[in-house]
């Protein structure tokens, strides 16, 4: 996205000059290598991220109540030269996370279930939920633990599919797992189905400063622009009545 928009400012411009306007040819020029600098160095992408994921960085204590729902979030799949399906790259900080939650909640004794959701965007022919659920089982989660969420395709969906499984099992305190550039969008679309959890970072990302712009830094900027877009796209679809009627609020523990 950042990098499309850096090629399309510059083919404008050039264009422009082309077509014998410099002036705005050479604005066009200059904004595109000043986007691509603040994003690449590291000031643009810092402040985006900043304002996505930094009120999440302290993990709050844990509380348990007698029943309780950790919701893990699903990262993409990846399908192996050898035909097997695993989780990403990205998935694991968010998988240990909800791993030691369940592990810890398991260890006091209460009733704890671990909420995976997320269908086969990708296409792979295997829900990332039951992929990622196939691992923790092998890390020791056992399926009677599990709540397999398999239809979703976006995070909006995570929530509106997940609503009525955190209504049958009617837990006293949900959790949710993602990452922490991801969480913000993640609660604003759980908060729409009614579901308030208290937020859990599975990853904490970070744009270096440099003096030369760095892949690693519009990659994270690109992503944060994603998220921005979702918040702005929900607002944007209230505002028009094109959203699903907000949920009441789910009853759980104060």
């Amino acid at each position: 996205m950042i990098l499309g928009l850096c090629v399309l400012l510059l083919c404008m411009g050039l264009l422009l000059r082309r077509w014998r306007r410099r002036r705005s040819g050479t604005l066009a020029i200059g904004a595109a290598v000043v986007f691509l600098v603040l994003t690449g160095c590291g000031p643009l992408s810092r402040w985006m991220l900043h304002d996505l994921q930094d009120a999440y960085v302290t993990r709050e204590p844990v509380t348990w109540s007698e029943r309780n729902a950790i919701v893990l979030l699903a990262a993409g799949s990846e399908r192996l030269p050898d035909e097997q399906i695993e989780p990403t790259l990205f998935a694991y900080g968010r998988i240990a996370t909800a791993l030691a939650m369940y592990r810890d909640c398991h260890a006091s004794g209460h009733d704890c279930k671990l909420l995976v959701t997320g269908g086969d965007p990708q296409r792979h022919g295997t829900a990332e939920a039951v992929v990622y659920g196939r691992l923790l089982e092998r890390m020791g989660v056992p399926v009677s633990d599990q709540i397999v969420e398999s239809r979703s395709n976006s995070t909006w969906q995570n929530a509106q599919f997940s609503r009525p499984l955190l209504e049958s099992y009617r837990p006293g305190r949900i959790w949710l797992v993602t990452s922490g550039i991801h969480m913000r969008r993640s609660l604003l679309y759980f908060d729409h189905f009614g579901i308030r959890p208290q937020p859990v970072r599975g990853d904490y990302v970070h744009a270096s400063w440099g003096v030369w712009p760095s892949t690693w830094n519009v990659a994270l900027a690109d992503a944060a622009l994603h998220e921005y877009l979702g918040i702005a796209r929900y607002r944007v679809y209230n505002m028009l009545g094109m959203n699903a009627p907000r949920s009441p609020a789910l009853a759980t523990e104060k």
